[in-house]
């Protein structure tokens, strides 16, 4: 309660960060007064569940979400879609809205506001964006456009500018729906990001041997088009053949509107503090469009990933309740399959480190998931494993792994291992369990960190 009544927060934003945000305060406080918004017509899609979708591993586009402006409203929120907030004046604590559907506005007052504004698309600034078929892989609306697209007779061939995990995403959809696929990207590898040369080089056999050209190293020049249709994409190395183009080439923070008003860095992130506070009091802000604590450095870093949107809309919650708490640091682990391989990350990787600014070592280990008396036709398979520590001292810095079987779980433990700042010599003797019918007596973990420290 604030002043002898129930504050009425101000939400902007469906998404991950702003759902938990909701979502925390219903827990904490739920009579305090809650205003949703959202721009769009559909609350609460989520764009990573795309590729189940038009893989049709889910039939419903309308299920790939949290929640539905029903059940929010009967929990006593108050949903509104097809509603933007256009400007917020911190001074007088009120927000201008935009009713999109009855193109009105009105001014709304709030005790606090919390920002889920999210990022768009970045647009390459390169000519014939503006052609039809060229699309985006973020959102509902676009998910509906791919889908129809998947089964067009005339999309033959398809290229998808960006290399990493939407990318990829979009990259495997078309190759598994019969069309030729070329993924294009500036960067060497692709999921470079994520992933270090051993992994790529892997995944590199299993594109090619599903119709999918990588094309990386190469800077986008121009979409081409005839009679108002793409029709190819010229790098600054080769032309290729485009039916449909797929623009996956990086996000920027939806913060321009914000710029009179609140503090951005010169990415257009929206500075917030360890409570996640903006320049302006009651003002707080979450998800994309934020930098988060970083665990592998204690420095803060843009890690866009739900899981970290979703805990930084609980943390909002609470601060928005006066109940004072501090954004706990992450290490951005995630997680990817590509066809029969699946494979996770987490922290730093040898990639990542120059720009970071540090100075790791790595070991990198090859083993079988389960014990060599086990056979491959019972699924005993190869398992890739690399760990990433500061040389001088030990300490865990991040790992990576991959497998024909899903064992990615154990990214999970290097996750927390990061964050506990755990060295060598506690992850080389951890316990973890071992049965035969699941993995090896030493986890390749274990395996990982005693090879480490005897080369050290």
């Amino acid at each position: 309660m604030k002043g002898g009544y129930y504050m009425k927060v101000i939400v902007v934003g469906s998404s991950h960060g702003g759902y938990e945000t909701v979502q925390g305060i219903l827990a904490d406080q739920p009579d305090t007064e809650i205003q949703w918004y959202e721009k769009g017509d559909f609350i609460s899609f989520l764009s990573c569940g795309m590729q189940l979708y038009l893989e049709g591993l889910v039939k419903d586009v309308n299920s790939v979400r949290y929640e539905t402006p029903e059940n929010a409203q009967a929990h006593g929120v108050h949903v509104f879609v097809q509603q933007e907030i256009t400007a917020v004046d911190a001074t007088a604590h009120t927000v201008t809205v935009h009713d999109l559907a009855a193109d009105t506005t009105r001014t709304e007052t709030y005790d606090k506001l919390v920002l889920s504004v999210g990022a768009v698309p970045a647009n390459l600034p390169v000519p014939g964006t503006e052609l039809d078929n060229v699309y985006a892989m973020r959102g509902r609306d676009w998910a509906i456009k791919l889908k129809a697209k998947t089964v067009d007779p005339s999309v033959k061939n398809v290229v998808v500018i960006g290399a990493g995990y939407i990318g990829v995403e979009a990259a495997e959809v078309f190759a598994k729906a019969g069309k030729h696929v070329t993924l294009v990207d500036m960067i060497a590898r692709p999921l470079g990001l994520y992933l270090d040369e051993e992994f790529t080089d892997i995944l590199a056999d299993t594109f090619k041997a599903n119709d999918i050209y990588i094309a990386t190293g190469q800077s986008v020049q121009s979409f081409d088009g005839q009679d108002g249709h793409v029709v190819s994409v010229t790098t600054d190395q080769a032309t290729y053949p485009a039916d449909l183009v797929i623009s996956a080439a990086g996000i920027r923070a939806n913060t321009d509107w914000l710029a009179d008003t609140l503090s951005l860095d010169d990415h257009g992130l929206i500075n917030v503090d360890e409570y996640l506070q903006t320049s302006q009091s009651d003002i707080y802000a979450v998800g994309d469009a934020t930098l988060v604590p970083y665990a592998p450095t204690g420095d803060k870093n843009r890690i866009a990933l739900a899981t970290v949107a979703r805990r930084q809309g609980r943390i909002a919650a609470k601060n928005v309740l006066n109940h004072a708490v501090k954004m706990p640091a992450v290490s951005g682990a995630s997680a990817l399959s590509v066809y029969d391989y699946h494979f996770a990350s987490v922290g730093v990787k040898t990639g990542t480190a120059k720009a970071l600014g540090l100075e790791t070592a790595s070991v990198f280990v090859t083993d079988t998931v389960q014990p060599p008396f086990v056979d491959a036709a019972a699924g005993n398979v190869p398992v890739y494993f690399k760990l990433t520590y500061a040389p001088t001292d030990g300490r865990i810095l991040g790992a990576q792994i991959m497998s024909k079987r899903d064992v990615t779980a154990n990214i999970n433990a290097i996750s927390l291992a990061i964050q506990g700042k755990m060295t060598l010599d506690d992850l080389a003797y951890a316990d973890f369990f071992f049965q035969p019918g699941f993995d090896r007596p030493w986890n390749i973990m274990n395996i990982a960190a005693q090879q480490a420290l005897q080369q050290q």
